[in-house]
């Protein structure tokens, strides 16, 4: 939008004709060198805003640019936040399998002291020793998967896995209130629908620009300076000169004939700006769904979480019963060993849900943008977590 202004300095041959010094044919016209010293200076007005439209377009286009960084930025904010919840779960999986570990090394003492009064054969004592040494191994699945996610998590905060260690802690359930009737204004702030939207309007932009090849076009030029076919006489007044107007051709230019390159640029820029639009209705419509599978899962986990717990209660129930059945001679050890192995399931299935939750509710902040406005965090826990993960 601003005009151009060169300086530049140098010698040049050249040889003329006669002509141009108004001398007759035939006059013998020596060659000659020259030595110049000029600034130029140059001007496109903006008749029918192509320059203007071009601006657009480069302004959108940085607009999309520093859109997709907020995209990303908020994409890794996401990942580091779903792995963080996955490295507590397994946490929490580790301390089940730690209580269950002690558990089975209990049962075993009393299976064989009970082999050594003679109530009960050696079968008993292989399978009390069978789920002690099968609950030590789930533990170290569940060791090797933690590593596996704090190296990840490591990754992603452009550390060195060997280099980087975080503390055990079991997962702390994240309860989230959502506030009735969101509105659709909120997903304007995720980045990836502004992104999508500044890239609509920079074809939209360009439509203008090919609009304009059809329309005369004006460039103001001059240039003034020196010049001597000499350097000592370079810069005498006498030496001065100067041109308004291009060096060749005209200021106005009006397009007459290209054989179709206009029509198919302007095209062109349509159907680019039609993809975009197309892609942009698209992008709003994932973001709906997006919100929507995210307050669906976290209405149905909440409730999901509720009735697990409660079977978590009446297995370990069922398992203190079953092994006060046993050591009074009432039921077999295999009544033992699966209502154990019940427990132990539903234990296991809660705190997945617990780290399915927590990953639903980053989805969901994700899915709007990075929050919502009076939307509040209930969990004094997931507060914590969050300031641990920006500490570290």
């Amino acid at each position: 939008m601003f005009p151009s202004i060169d300086a530049g300095f140098g010698p040049t041959r050249e040889k003329v004709t006669p002509a141009s010094l108004l001398e007759p044919d035939g006059v013998n016209v020596p060659s000659q060198t020259l030595w110049r010293a000029q600034a130029t200076a140059s001007y496109e007005a903006d008749l029918f805003g192509r320059v203007s439209d071009s601006v657009k377009a480069a302004g959108a286009d940085a607009e999309q640019s520093e859109a997709l960084l907020r995209s990303a930025q908020l994409a890794l904010q996401a990942d580091v936040a779903q792995n963080y919840f996955n490295l507590r779960e397994l946490d929490s999986e580790l301390e089940v399998y730690t209580r269950t570990v002690a558990l089975r090394e209990q049962a075993l003492e009393l299976v064989q002291h009970r082999f050594n009064e003679g109530d009960i054969s050696e079968l008993d004592v292989a399978r009390a020793q069978s789920e002690l040494a099968t609950a030590r191994s789930d533990a170290m699945t569940a060791q090797r998967l933690r590593a596996s996610s704090e190296h990840s998590l490591a990754v992603l905060l452009g550390k060195a896995p060997a280099q980087f260690s975080m503390a055990a802690n079991p997962l702390v359930p994240v309860q989230i209130r959502i506030p009735p009737g969101l509105p659709s204004s909120l997903l304007e702030r995720r980045p990836d629908i502004a992104a999508a939207e500044r890239a609509m309007a920079a074809a939209n932009a360009r439509i203008g620009v090919a609009k304009s090849a059809y329309f005369p076009s004006l460039s103001l030029t001059g240039a003034a300076g020196v010049e001597s076919a000499t350097l000592g006489d370079l810069f005498k007044w006498s030496s001065r000169a100067f041109l308004l107007g291009p060096l060749a051709g005209t200021a106005l230019t009006v397009p007459l004939f290209d054989g179709g390159r206009r029509k198919g640029n302007l095209a062109n820029a349509r159907a680019v700006f039609e993809e975009d639009a197309a892609n942009y209705r698209q992008q709003v419509l994932v973001a709906f769904q997006e919100v929507e599978d995210n307050l669906s899962d976290l209405r149905i986990l909440e409730t999901q979480t509720r009735t697990e717990a409660e079977a978590v209660s009446a297995s370990n129930r069922a398992a203190t019963i079953s092994t006060t059945q046993y050591t009074e001679g009432a039921v077999n050890y295999l009544d033992v060993i699966d209502a154990e192995r019940t427990a132990l399931q539903t234990q296991r299935a809660a705190v997945q849900l617990s780290g399915v939750q927590a990953v639903a509710t980053v989805n969901l902040i994700r899915a709007l943008g990075g929050g919502w406005g009076g939307g509040s965090v209930d969990s004094a826990a997931a507060n914590s977590s969050g300031s641990s993960i920006a500490q570290r």
